[in-house]
């Protein structure tokens, strides 16, 4: 007979399956996506919305896509569905960035040397061009993969005519502005990779370097010093970690208001910092030393503005003479107190250099070796001289001490080797004329929100303190510096009609026209040069920088597509945290020297993928993950899940040991779906639904309640970009859906009538969660959600007027819920009420643990419990009735008594086990069904069930 009623009771039925497939299924549905053009129907629906458009900052395109590339692609995917979701417009063009020394140098590797050198520039940038373009459809297969919504058939690429011609209408601006200008300063110089570097380019790591001693022999002792006896040779002692960088020495740079004093050690005086003296003379392991002394014995000393005018012979070209000077980039840190300085090898030097009129000596080549005027270091390589320098010192008796050490050194990003400083004619931005330092500052501080907050922080001081902004590199692939050289005199031509004539010439035919028609071809009939009236003109043959170009996409993208609903100042950029020395940087200088303003509203910045000891991901440690092997394995939505839950502000680490983790959270989710789905097969909200909030019983309501309050948790987690906050919130709302109302509710579902009142308001809570659960999951698990739309109550999936992708669904509302939500401090009310019989549960659960342990009971069904609770306690559970704590603690017998403390005794259940149910009832109660409680003998009544 037992097995004749459970025929009878109302199971759970549903297609959607426990098991998801993801690897399999997403595919086929990226398949549909595409075939019903999601991202064009979801702009569709929301055409009439308010825009919110996130920029895309472009990943270069030189091979597949990585983790952080997923991780970012994901993030950005998040912003645009929850935004989308809820109304807003929200077009989002990918973009990539094609130029650059990585992609010219694997044409190299693929041409080889020889083959390369003798290639000519249009077919190099041609083979460029094809290498960049196979990326980009390489990374986006990988980003469409993932789920990510875009107008994938027209992004933006950085060697597009359009995009090449913005770059030109932005530097024409600053340029005429006279923000733009050509000078000699010392840059960060790759020798490997032939090129001039910006402060975006450089990466740090350590690097063992000498350390270096070197007295410079002064013309004169000073009279300060010879008046206290000091007899013999002077010399200032200095101390550097670039011995390469000695024949460029000009000057020796002293603190201004250190104590400095001359010390006589090893037959020599030398002059360095008091506060150091003991510090080198261990250095240098001196046995005995002692300071020059006035007549109270006490050293002479020296302020360093006080030695300022000393000269001296230079070290390496004793033809010249160089000057003691003074500046606020000397610290008492390390060293001697006594900088060597080289204007043309450090910003420092060369800052402090101008201020003194010191002259830029560059005795270094492009392939960074040392050219004639290095005297008996010409020819060697800046690394390989080092040692010979020191040996050559050694030998002329003016080294005083060498030791190694290792330091944060500045390394080329690309290539990743140490770069060097060398001064060279480059193309730069002032970050002070026309004030665009303080203008941008003011703009990050006043019209942009960061996320996290204190990443105005890093920005700022970034701008704060950054050096001229070198935009010219000297390499074959990118656009053109767009000025002209008189064939003559060299002067540079570059105004108004020039910019104009190439804006038009790349418009039309690309940046690829610079290197393939004469500047006759395409300047107004006439140009000439304005110093000398020679009209033959050379093209500028450096290009601009790719931070530069990926900068301007404000103006390439945002404001040349404004006819595709792109908006500037965009609403967002969101990239990872290095983008503040990057991308975040040069977009706020291009567009504050421009327009005067900010490109973007909002900045969120992410960290980087770790493993999961937070180390660096890295080919030598093989502890890197690829975003195809994790969909493959886990699928999407799992790496989706992943990103949601990860503090995306730190550093998010990654194995397949978390995403393991992540997997079973999934499943938790997905279990969830299965079950909320399985229950509502027989629902009709619009002739099922119970709408009268009085009808719902308490725990009916509670979830109601919490589930209101989960909405409300959730927007408020959205709008504050905190995935991670979505995740949780879900999450821990779904494990109490789970242990608690799922568990409870499972009686009334699968026992009373199908149509029973009872049975009809938990159908009712559980399609409002769904209505809830599906479509704010959508933004993160977009193929799970989609694949649950399909799979909704059968009278609702074919309704007429439904949508076919929840991504078109919209939003959940409070006032969308049925029965209609009392109002939030009803709300309240209920949450705290029933909040107050949860915590009894507890103390129930365990009693009843313990129980089954001690084989009082097998199941909950067969006991009955005695609650013993404080008085008060007692007055807000008898308010519920009996029978509600029969359903919530599942037993078939409650029963309350008052005492100190809260209690449960665990009794067995009087009656007998109904074998429908398997509550313990009396029996009999209903003469058609005898052998089963009266409750089941109502629903078997109902549904016209005849006993055998």
């Amino acid at each position: 007979m037992a097995n004749t009623y459970k025929n009878t009771m109302n199971l759970p039925q549903t297609d959607f399956p426990m098991r998801g497939n993801l690897p399999q299924s997403e595919p086929k549905r990226l398949e549909k996506w595409e075939s019903e053009h999601i991202y064009e129907k979801v702009l569709e629906k929301n055409k009439d919305g308010k825009p919110f458009v996130l920029h895309d900052g472009p990943p270069y395109a030189n091979g597949p896509i990585h983790i952080g590339h997923a991780f970012n692609k994901v993030l950005k995917d998040f912003v645009n569905k929850s935004h989308a979701q809820r109304g807003y417009f929200t077009p989002y063009v990918p973009g990539w960035d094609c130029h650059g020394q990585p992609i010219e140098h694997m044409v190299e590797v693929t041409l080889g040397p020889d083959k390369m050198k003798a290639t000519p520039q249009p077919e190099l940038r041609r083979l460029c061009r094809e290498w960049a373009t196979k990326y980009v459809g390489i990374q986006r297969e990988g980003f469409k993969r993932l789920g990510v919504n875009a107008d994938w058939e027209h992004p933006y690429l950085t060697y597009i005519p359009n995009f090449e011609a913005g770059n030109v209408e932005i530097f024409k601006d600053l340029y005429l502005k006279g923000q733009v200008y050509r000078g000699r300063k010392p840059i960060h110089w790759c020798k490997k990779c032939h090129t001039a570097l910006a402060e975006a380019e450089i990466e740090y790591s350590d690097e063992t370097s000498p350390s270096v001693y070197v007295k410079f022999k002064l013309d004169a002792m000073p009279g300060i010093f010879e008046a206290a006896g000091a007899t013999g040779d002077a010399y200032v002692l200095i101390w550097t970690t670039t011995p390469w960088t000695l024949p460029a020495n000009a000057a020796v740079c002293l603190m201004p208001d250190a104590d400095y004093v001359m010390v006589t050690a090893d037959g020599s005086n030398m002059i360095f910092a008091k506060e150091l003296v003991e510090q080198v003379a261990e250095i240098a392991g001196w046995e005995s030393y002692d300071m020059v002394r006035g007549e109270d014995g006490e050293p002479v000393t020296l302020k360093g503005t006080e030695l300022t005018g000393l000269t001296y012979t230079c070290p390496i070209r004793h033809d010249l003479k160089g000057k003691i000077i003074y500046g606020d980039h000397v610290t008492l840190d390390s060293g001697t107190g006594c900088v060597h300085t080289a204007p043309g090898h450090g910003q420092d030097d060369y800052l402090v250099g101008l201020q003194f009129d010191i002259p830029i000596l560059m005795p270094v080549d492009d392939n960074g070796v040392l050219t004639a005027d290095a005297g008996p270091f010409a020819g060697l390589d800046t690394d390989d001289a080092n040692p010979v320098i020191i040996d050559w010192l050694r030998e002329q008796g003016t080294l005083v001490a060498a030791r190694k050490i290792t330091h944060s050194y500045p390394h080329c990003w690309r290539c990743h080797e140490p770069v060097i400083f060398r001064a060279t004619d480059q193309w730069f931005v002032s970050m002070e004329e026309n004030g665009l330092r303080g203008c941008a500052l003011d703009a990050i501080q006043r019209d942009v929100t960061f996320y996290p907050g204190w990443a105005v922080n890093r920005i700022g001081s970034m701008v704060a303190d950054r050096p001229d902004w070198c935009i010219s590199r000297q390499r074959s692939w990118g656009v053109p510096i767009p000025v002209f050289k008189c064939a003559k005199c060299g002067e540079t031509v570059a105004n108004e009609a020039t910019f104009d004539a190439v804006i038009d010439l790349f418009y039309k035919e690309g940046a690829d026209a610079w290197f393939t028609k004469k500047p006759s071809d395409y300047l107004p009939h006439g140009t000439h040069c304005e110093k000398c009236g020679c009209t033959e003109l050379v093209p500028e043959k450096d290009i601009l920088d790719v931070w530069w170009e990926s900068g301007v996409t404000h103006t390439s993208v945002l404001r040349h597509r404004a006819d595709e609903g792109l908006v500037f100042p965009a609403d967002m950029y969101l990239e990872g945290s290095d983008q503040h020395r990057g991308w975040f940087q040069s977009s706020l200088l291009t567009s504050v020297g421009a327009y005067g303003c900010a490109p973007y509203k909002n900045i969120l910045s992410c960290g980087f993928t770790v493993d999961e000891q937070g180390r660096k991901m890295s080919k030598s440690l093989g502890n890197g993950v690829d975003p195809a092997d994790v969909t493959s394995k886990y699928g999407a939505d799992v790496l989706r899940l992943w990103v949601a839950s990860a503090d995306y502000a730190q550093d998010v680490s990654i194995s397949d040991n978390i995403l393991k983790q992540v997997s079973d959270a999934y499943r938790r989710f997905r279990n969830t779906f299965r079950f909320l789905l399985g229950n509502l097969s027989d629902f009709d909200d619009q002739k099922d639904a119970v709408t009268d909030w009085c009808a719902l019983e308490p725990i009916d309501q509670y979830m109601m309640a919490k589930t209101a309050k989960l909405l409300s948790d959730v927007e408020e987690a959205y709008d504050a970009f905190k995935f991670n906050g979505v995740y949780r919130a879900v999450y821990d709302f779904v494990n109490d859906l789970s242990s608690v109302y799922m568990d409870v509710t499972k009686d009334r579902l699968y026992s009373e009538a199908p149509n029973s009142p009872r049975r009809r308001a938990v159908q009712t809570v559980l399609m409002n969660i769904l209505e809830v659960l599906v479509r704010v999951l959508s933004p993160i698990l977009s193929f799970t959600a989609d694949e649950v739309w399909e799979h909704y109550p059968e009278a609702m999936r074919n309704r007429e007027g439904r949508v076919g992708n929840v991504q078109l669904a919209g939003w959940p509302h409070r006032a969308d819920f049925v029965p209609a939500l009392p109002g939030k401090d009803a709300e309240a009310q209920v949450l705290s009420a029933f909040g107050g019989a949860l915590e009894v549960r507890d103390v129930v659960t365990k009693a009843l643990e313990d129980a089954r342990a001690a084989k009082v009971i097998n199941k909950s069904q067969e006991a009955a419990v005695v609650v013993t609770a404080p008085q008060a306690t007692l007055d807000a559970l008898t308010a519920f009735g009996t029978a509600v704590f029969e359903e919530l603690f599942i037993v078939s017998g409650v029963s309350f008594a008052a005492g100190e403390e809260l209690s449960c005794e665990v009794k067995p259940a009087e009656g007998e086990k109904c074998p429908r149910c398997w509550n313990y009832r009396q029996l009999g109660g209903n003469a058609s069904h005898p052998h089963v409680c009266a409750r089941c003998g109502e629903a078997l009544d109902a549904i016209g069930f005849t006993e055998e």
